[in-house]
């Protein structure tokens, strides 16, 4: 049957297994859920930078490409032009070099026309008023009527040039075959003989009557290319005036007279012998077509295009499906005389983004993200435009210097496919990890649940026999004892109930006695307590007595001021405060006669020994001093020989620094090592004198004679000589930062011309203020020395 006080087992609310239950299973609950949420927290951030990562990774991969795409196709370009060019300047070369040795380019055309007389044999047509020579020959030469004589035949100074030029027919006929594809090369005479001889053979004046009406009654270079010329005249004066440094010449895209092709032409001019003026200008022409077929290549991923276009914006090449994207129109631009251009400006676009496309140097090979309409949608796209090399360009008027650029467009969606994909799985896969984690969580919660409630069960038993044993205890039932068969800790706190129980019976049983015991011990302990405090009191008061007589003797045999006052031609004030109640700085000021013998020195440590020590040595360097001991080297090694003496006699283990001023007839000696010491000229400027190479520490050795040294210091009227122990420079504030010996200097200079005892008095102020609320940790001394003269 069961006690009225047990407890009754239940899981109720109240119940330490309901507790248990709840204060454990939330503990476990809210880490799986920490650390649950901080999980699936990482893998979203994880999913968010590996997107970040990959977006700007692919965004950059694709933007480099789409650079270096622009750039190969802008070098494609290059190539083509720098081909022509060469060949251009082939021809140009060789017919200079007939220009610049006249007797070979007599020589050579001689031999030609004797050899290929239909190459220098040209015949008059009375319709078109010009002569031309007849096929069959690999050029064709045309003589324009204002160049004939009243017979139809040329001029003597015309015929001359038709027969120099014909060496074009033995080179250019190689060049046309080899290099770039060209349509035709050239060579046309200067301003005032302006014949025109083509390779290959063309209907050339019968093309030009056709689409250029009146051409045969104007002036050549002015119809056609008014300005050109020009310019060439002012770059034979200076070659700088040339906007690009080359003289090849390239004019605007326009309509071919005689294959009514667009074409671009080269022309490079042929300067006079002695590089005056012009002679002629070789040329070559390259259909628009050659250019349009390197930029129409540019493929990049579906519907991407490239384009060439000038600095004005006029473009040269794109492919018609490119053209209708990005909004361009074309139209010729013919006028009454000259060449037809073509005009298809990005300036005059239907798209407002490409009208206003920057064509400037500083947009060289940038990514420019812009918005077109595209059949009613807005489509972004991305453009980079690539310059070429700069190149001399006639449009009309003067050459100017002409950069065109390379240009590349692209739909951003195609071109970022690849990453919006890759965007796509990653947010797939974080998004069946996620749910993967919940699930983790959720079968982890059941798991620790279950093992909760097992757990709780296992200790409660245990737990509900102690709390039952407890109270059979508490009604004094000193004989209760568990049983808990279990090893861990519940079982150790039974083990620990029952002897508990036992020592409690116990103690119970012999409390009386055991208090008894308990008294009679404390007070025995409390009067053995007594008695040793009163031998501390006394002990403390006898120390108390000694360590006064101590300090009152120390300062007894201080120098008095009496004594200070009465040497003549010195002015000196001294300062001396330990650290404890006895202190272990040494000063003193010795007077035998006329000699002045000043000591300062410092004892390791401070206290009652260094005390000892200190008046030790002041009795040895006064007795030292009334042997009329004169030697500075002599009376420091025969001090330190009696201090050691005593040092080892007491076995104290103590040494102290010890430096001597020796002042007599107006000249100062130092010797002893000690602190660096301060001299203060009469106009102010400050010395600092090192005492290390002087002396030893005395007490450290017995024999110290071979590192003692002298010094002698200049001392004239008016200058201070300052002397101290460590304690000035290495006090501390509160910020633990030094007094030192620069605001020692400073301190000093600020009484510049001042008694020393004024000097003493604002070096002690300064120093006490620096110190402020500090503890002083070590003795402070310090002498000043004032020439009086």
């Amino acid at each position: 049957m069961k006690a009225d006080n047990e407890p009754t087992p239940h899981f109720g609310l109240r119940s330490f297994r309901a507790k248990f239950v709840l204060v454990v299973g939330g503990a476990v609950l809210f880490d799986l859920l920490l650390s649950g949420g901080l999980a699936l927290w990482n893998v979203q951030k994880l999913s968010r930078d590996a997107t970040s990562e990959v977006g700007e990774g692919l965004t950059t991969a694709n933007q480099e490409y789409i650079r270096s795409y622009a750039q190969s196709t802008a070098t494609s370009v290059d190539l083509l032009l720098d081909r022509v060019h060469g060949d251009v300047k082939a021809l140009a070369g060789m017919l200079q070099a007939q220009i610049d040795d006249p007797t070979r380019q007599q020589q050579v055309g001689a031999t030609l026309s004797h050899q290929a007389p239909a190459s220098v044999k040209v015949f008059y047509d009375a319709q078109g008023d010009w002569a031309q020579n007849l096929p069959g020959t690999p050029s064709v030469i045309s003589v324009w009527g204002y160049l004939l004589g009243a017979d139809h035949t040329p001029l003597p100074s015309v015929q001359r040039e038709i027969e120099d030029s014909t060496v074009i027919d033995l080179v250019a006929p190689a060049l046309m075959a080899s290099g770039s594809p060209k349509l035709q090369m050239y060579y046309i005479g200067p301003k005032e003989r302006p014949i025109f001889r083509t390779v290959p053979y063309t209907d050339q004046a019968q093309t030009f009557d056709r689409l250029y009406p009146g051409h045969n009654k104007a002036e050549f270079w002015e119809f056609f290319f008014p300005g050109i010329y020009g310019s060439w005249q002012q770059w034979a004066k200076d070659p700088a005036l040339r906007p690009v440094d080359d003289d090849i010449t390239q004019t605007a895209p326009y309509t071919d007279a005689i294959t009514g092709k667009l074409i671009v032409s080269f022309f490079h001019p042929l300067w006079t012998r002695h590089r005056t003026g012009i002679a002629g200008v070789a040329g070559a022409d390259i259909t628009l077509d050659q250019l349009a077929e390197v930029v129409e290549r540019v493929k990049i991923a579906q519907t991407g295009f490239g384009f060439l276009t000038m600095s004005t914006g006029n473009v040269v090449a794109i492919n018609p499906s490119g053209q209708a994207i990005i909004g361009l129109t074309s139209s010729s631009d013919a006028g009454t005389q000259g060449v037809t251009g073509l005009e298809r400006s990005l300036r005059g676009s239907t798209q407002p983004a490409i009208a206003s496309l920057p064509l400037d140097q500083n947009n060289d090979g940038v990514i420019q993200h812009i918005m077109l309409d595209n059949k009613g949608e807005r489509v972004s796209y991305i453009v980079v435009l690539k310059r070429l090399k700069p190149t001399n360009l006639w449009s009309s008027g003067p050459i100017k210097a002409e950069t065109m650029s390379v240009g590349i467009v692209v739909p951003e969606r195609e071109i970022y496919a690849s990453l919006f994909a890759a965007q796509q799985s990653i947010s797939h896969a974080t998004n069946r990890i996620l749910l993967f984690q919940v699930g983790a969580i959720f079968v982890s919660l059941l798991i620790v649940f279950a093992a909760v409630l097992g757990i709780s069960k296992r200790i409660t038993a245990g737990l509900r026999a102690l709390a039952s044993a407890a109270q059979r205890l508490q009604s004094k039932d000193y004989s209760v004892r568990v049983s808990i068969p279990t090893r861990d800790e519940v079982g150790a706190v039974g083990t620990a109930f029952n002897r508990m129980a036992e020592q409690i019976s116990f103690h119970t049983e012999n409390l009386e006695q055991l208090v008894d015991e308990r008294t009679r011990e404390l007070g025995d302990a409390n009067q053995e307590i007594s008695a040793l405090n009163e031998k501390l009191r006394d002990e403390n008061i006898r120390l108390g007595a000694e360590l006064a007589v101590a300090r009152h003797i120390q300062m007894m045999v201080l120098p008095k001021p009496f004594e200070l006052e009465a040497i003549p031609g010195l002015e000196i004030a001294a300062y001396m405060r330990p650290a404890d109640e006895v202190g272990g700085d040494y000063y003193d000021v010795l007077q035998n006669g006329s000699r002045i013998k000043i000591g300062i020195g410092d004892v390791t440590g401070h206290g009652l020994e260094s005390g000892v020590l200190m008046l030790m040595v002041q009795s040895v360097a006064r007795a030292l001093q009334e042997t009329n001991e004169g030697n500075p080297h002599q009376f420091l090694d025969r001090l330190n020989r009696a201090i050691y003496k005593n040092i080892e006699r007491t076995n104290t283990g103590k040494h102290l620094s010890l430096a001597f001023l020796d002042f007599e007839d107006e000249r100062v000696t130092l010797s002893g090592q000690h602190e660096d010491v301060l001299v203060m000229r009469a106009g102010g400027e400050v010395e600092r004198i090192d005492t290390l190479d002087l002396g030893l520490p005395v007490g450290l050795e017995n024999d110290i004679s071979q590192f003692i040294d002298t010094r002698d210091i200049a001392f004239g009227s008016g200058d201070v000589i300052v002397l101290h122990t460590d304690g000035v420079t290495e006090a501390e504030d509160e910020d633990k930062r030094l007094f030192g010996f620069e605001r020692l200097c400073e301190s000093v200079q600020k009484r510049h011309g001042r008694s020393a005892e004024e000097i003493k008095t604002g070096i002690i102020d300064d120093l006490m203020t620096h110190i402020g609320i500090q503890k002083i940790h070590d003795d402070i001394t310090l002498v000043i020395i004032r020439h009086i003269g």
